[in-house]
Order: structure tokens, then C-alpha cells, then sequence
């Protein structure tokens, strides 16, 4: 099986919960009615929620600087990898997973990225007028780069001698590049929710609004029914299909595949890219294209219509990162888990097959 993950994606989704999943992006998420719609808030890694300091030693160099004294709070392991063209690059881990930071000069917020040797003279040279300057946060000039369809986000260094293409996150953890490019036209993907389905629903009216939904399913109709939200470049939604595929082929369970778009703000829109690909396809080859990393075709007619309905269904049952499933348990009750089962024989035994 092949994932085609982008390394971004991998280093960008951190969790720390019992079932990780990969969150919903803050207030602007899935704007619906001119209102923003209030999901689980973004962060690198949010403090501890007891408010006291995690106990992780931090190297002495770093000692003072807000952004590093954040990562650390949460649990995270930070490393000084020293200075790259005049900004200190650290390494935050956690488990077996880690992101990579320019620091910026006031030490406030960083840039997860790694500086390349490009001039930003060098780039306009080559991107000519398709580069727009999104200017200074926290002492880094920033530049919107589109080349086609795709774009990034580039921070120039001080010397003037390199750029790095990231996200800029604050002390805080909130998402300073999204801000800055919230106002040019397509940088952010925007599927609407509609009033129709964006109140949650009843449990008794949840699986036939699932059932409207476009998906792809793997498993037998005879099966009992569990229906997935997945992002096709979240880790945890890849990690749980991967648990489930083999009760699934051995008819334990049918699982219904629901493609959405979550994590655009952490890679810069490559998530609805793969969703419209997905939703090209027929529902037959949804799964497969997945699992293939078939996800890059051209979006058919009516691919952003399916995302909008899926994302207004993954709305209006509440959803707040995938993967999200659902499903009917043998007693006749509606039953829901977010994120990764933490023991999948006894989720398969839940189901009642």
C-alpha cells in the first residue's frame, strides 16, 4: 500500500490524546451564514490543561525565548540545532513524531520549515509577478507564491540570503500565516456550510444523514455499517483504515469512507485537493484511489458540490477532526468515536459482528 503523504503533513499533526485525531483548524474553519463557526481551536502543541509546566528542560541557549518555552510546556522535547542564516532552528519531538522551527528574531512565534538558499531576488526571478507580499509579523517579511494552481507561503531570513516555506505559529499556537493570507482570493479553501445541515441533529436522525453523504466503502453490505470522516492526508485517518481494513476484508464490518477536507490550514490546501480527487472518482474507486495515493487528477464538475455536502454532513453531527466514526450498535443505539480506536478488537466486538 502507498501513502503519498507530504512530509509537512506528517510533522504538522501532533496529538497528544488517548484517540488522536487530526483537529479542525480555529474559528474560520468552516464558516457558514457570514458566522465562524466555533470548533476545536488549532495549536502546535497547546499547554498543559492543568496551566503547570510539563517538566521538560529546555537547552540553556533557549531558556528565554516564548516560543520554545510554549512547545516545551505541552511535553515536547525541544533541541537547538543552532543557528540558519541568522535564526535559531530548534526540533520539537514528542513521541516518534516531530516538527522542525526557524525561531524569528523576536523569539515570539516560529516558522515550521526549513530554510533553503534562495534569495528572495532569486525567486521573483523565476515566479515574475505571481509572488504577493503579505508583510512583516514578528520581524520576517512573508510572500504568497503561486505557481499554477499550488502555493506557499515564504518568510525571508534577515541576511537576506535565504527563505523558508512554513507556517508561522505564535507563542500561543495560533496560525499567524493563515491571518495574513485570509484576505487573498483562493489562498484559503472555503467549503461553506449551509443552513440546512449546520445545526447538529438528533441520533435518531444521524445515520440517514450519513447515508446522504458521498463515500466509498470496503467491507460487505452484509456486514454492520461504520461510517468514517476522513481527511486523505491525516495520519490518524490513514492509521485507523489501515487497523480496520483487515476486519473489513474478512467481512467483519463494511466501512464507508467519507472524504473531507480538514487540514488545508497546515497544508496549504493540498487536503481539499485530495478530497475533490477523491469525490472525482466513482464510489467504487474512492477507497482504492486512497490507499493507492491516486489523489491528484483534475476535479470533476461536480467533485466541490460533494465536498460542501460532505463537510455540511461532518457539521451537523459534530465533527471535530478525523477520523470521526459512526455507527449503529446491536442494542438498535447510535454510538460515535473520534479518532483513533485504542483497541480495535474490542470496537469490532461493539459492532456486534
Amino acid at each position: 500500500m502507498r501513502w503519498t503523504l507530504g512530509l509537512f503533513a506528517l510533522l504538522a499533526t501532533p496529538a497528544f490524546a488517548a484517540n488522536p485525531v487530526c483537529a479542525l483548524p480555529g474559528p474560520t474553519a468552516m464558516p457558514g451564514n457570514g458566522s465562524p463557526s466555533r470548533i476545536a481551536p488549532a495549536s502546535i502543541w497547546a499547554p498543559r490543561p492543568d496551566g503547570k509546566a510539563s517538566g521538560t528542560t529546555l537547552p540553556s541557549v533557549l531558556a528565554a525565548v516564548p516560543f520554545a518555552e510554549h512547545v516545551a510546556s505541552a511535553g515536547a522535547t525541544v533541541t537547538d540545532l543552532s543557528a540558519v542564516h541568522g535564526l535559531p532552528m530548534i526540533a520539537a519531538k514528542s513521541g516518534d513524531q516531530f516538527m522542525l522551527f526557524e525561531v524569528t528574531p523576536d523569539g515570539e512565534a516560529g516558522v515550521s520549515g526549513v530554510t533553503i538558499d534562495l534569495s528572495l531576488a532569486q525567486l521573483q526571478s523565476v515566479a515574475g509577478g505571481n509572488i504577493t507580499d503579505i508583510g512583516v509579523e514578528h520581524e520576517l517579511h512573508g510572500y504568497f507564491v503561486r505557481s499554477g494552481q499550488q502555493f506557499q507561503v515564504f518568510y525571508a531570513t534577515p541576511d537576506g540570503k535565504g527563505l523558508i516555506p512554513g507556517v508561522m505559529w505564535d507563542a500561543s499556537g495560533h496560525d499567524v500565516t493563515r491571518q495574513q493570507v485570509s484576505e487573498i482570493p483562493g489562498a484559503i479553501p472555503t467549503v461553506e456550510v449551509g443552513a440546512a445541515d449546520s445545526r447538529r441533529v438528533a441520533s435518531g436522525q444521524t445515520l440517514p444523514l450519513l447515508e446522504k453523504a458521498t463515500y466509498g466503502t470496503i467491507g460487505p453490505s452484509s456486514a454492520p455499517k461504520v461510517y468514517m470522516f476522513i481527511d486523505p492526508q491525516c495520519i490518524y485517518s490513514i492509521r485507523t483504515f489501515q487497523e480496520l481494513r483487515p476486519y473489513a476484508e474478512a467481512g467483519r464490518l463494511q466501512l464507508a469512507v467519507i472524504p473531507l477536507s480538514v487540514l488545508d490550514y497546515e497544508d496549504n490546501g493540498q487536503s481539499t485537493r485530495n478530497a475533490l480527487a477523491l469525490l472525482s472518482d466513482t464510489p467504487g474507486q474512492i477507497v482504492p484511489a486512497w490507499q493507492s495515493g491516486s489523489v491528484n487528477n483534475a476535479p470533476g464538475p461536480e467533485a466541490s458540490a460533494l465536498l460542501r455536502k460532505n463537510m455540511e454532513i461532518a457539521q451537523a453531527v459534530g465533527l471535530r477532526g478525523t477520523p470521526m466514526l459512526w455507527w449503529q450498535s446491536p442494542d438498535g443505539s447510535v454510538a460515535h468515536l473520534d479518532g483513533v480506536p485504542t483497541n480495535v478488537q474490542q470496537f469490532i466486538a461493539a459492532l456486534g459482528s
